[in-house]
């Protein structure tokens, strides 16, 4: 179906992976796991269902020459660099607008680029049914079956008796924002609650509907713009998208259309790699739980992530800690705090450290 595009939203910081997710290398363009970025298997994972011509990046002035880099199949002029960060919603936003004006039949798929999927094939499979509900004029997302009750994530609600895996859109009920453990317990039991894994698919005519009636003032602000192949573009998209609202598609959006059908995943392997904690749960484990990248000498120590490139990292006696060494910085930080290593780089911020941002 030549009507099918794709977008990559790479924008993020990445800021719970410091001192090795940097301004100018994010999480999205590090390699965690094998050879390709996490941005690089992203398009790997599409490249059945969209070839590279047919996907578009947004990303930001910092990342936007090493993900051209590192992704030399997509066309340069498709990664476009945002001139602010205002959130999802005017982001997606703008890929509509560009997409309407090359297709006006235009089917979008939106994908984060920093989550990991094991299960490329079974992932795969669902792209095809979310695609075909949105080309009928559905707003379409995937959900997540729950593996645990996860209070960082948001949740979709679909009627009971909603089987994972299915293979045509079902009816969404609710949205649910971030609940306390107790609720998220409550949603794992109820089994129709599913994790909102942040992919979305819509006709561009359909989503720019939605934010015409929604949030009028960004959607005129993003018609304004003149065609993407125009001179024109680059310097009114730096004068307008500053002043769109900053707003996730969520809240914009999604919780307030009708049109809403999602696809219910099974287990695809999902994990969106929040934190050094995470990365450590997705890599091999030696027999005392031990995740080492690079050379380690390890005694009588257990749990620990060591991230040190050519270093050699001796262990003594400590467990269930994050070690990861940078040419200007080292990271020491225990598992259980690895949500807050975001909070180090605002420090760092206040403190005008810009050669450690």
């Amino acid at each position: 179906m030549p009507q099918l595009y794709g977008l990559i939203l790479a924008g993020g910081r990445g800021t719970r992976f410091w001192p090795r997710s940097r301004r100018s290398r994010a999480k999205q363009v590090l390699k965690f796991f094998g050879e390709r970025s996490l941005i690089q298997q992203t398009v790997d994972r599409l490249k059945p269902v969209l070839p590279p011509e047919r996907i578009w990046v947004l990303t930001n002035h910092h990342l936007r020459s090493e993900i051209v880099q590192q992704l030399p199949e997509v066309p340069k002029r498709q990664i476009l660099a945002e001139p602010a960060q205002r959130n999802t919603a005017p982001a997606i936003g703008l890929a509509a607008q560009i997409l309407q004006g090359i297709d006006p039949e235009a089917v979008m798929g939106v994908f984060p680029a920093d989550h990991v999927i094991s299960k490329p094939g079974e992932y795969t499979r669902l792209l095809r049914p979310a695609f075909k509900a949105a080309a009928d004029g559905s707003i379409v997302v995937l959900g997540i079956e729950p593996r645990w009750p996860e209070t960082g994530y948001g949740y979709i609600e679909f009627p009971k008796g909603t089987k994972p895996g299915a293979r045509a859109a079902v009816r969404v009920l609710s949205f649910r924002e971030k609940p306390d453990a107790a609720t998220a317990e409550q949603f794992v039991a109820a089994k129709n609650f599913y994790w909102n894994a942040g992919m979305f698919f819509w006709k561009t005519s359909v989503l720019l509907d939605a934010l015409r009636g929604f949030l009028p003032k960004t959607a005129s602000l993003l018609a304004s713009l003149p065609p993407v192949s125009s001179r024109q573009f680059l310097p009114k998209l730096e004068a307008v998208f500053p002043l769109c609202e900053n707003i996730s598609i969520d809240y914009a959006v999604l919780e307030r259309a009708r049109n809403v059908v999602g696809i219910p995943a099974g287990n695809i392997g999902w994990n969106d790699v929040g934190s050094w904690n995470a990365v450590y749960e997705l890599h091999k484990r030696d027999a005392q739980g031990n995740a080492l990248r690079g050379t380690a000498l390890v005694e009588q120590s257990s749990g620990n992530y060591i991230d040190a490139g050519g270093k050699l990292v001796a262990l003594l006696g400590v467990k269930d800690l994050i070690v990861v060494d940078t040419p200007d910085a080292l990271l020491i930080a225990d598992r259980s705090r690895a949500q807050q290593v975001g909070d180090l780089v605002k420090r760092l911020e206040k403190a005008g450290r810009e050669e450690l941002l």
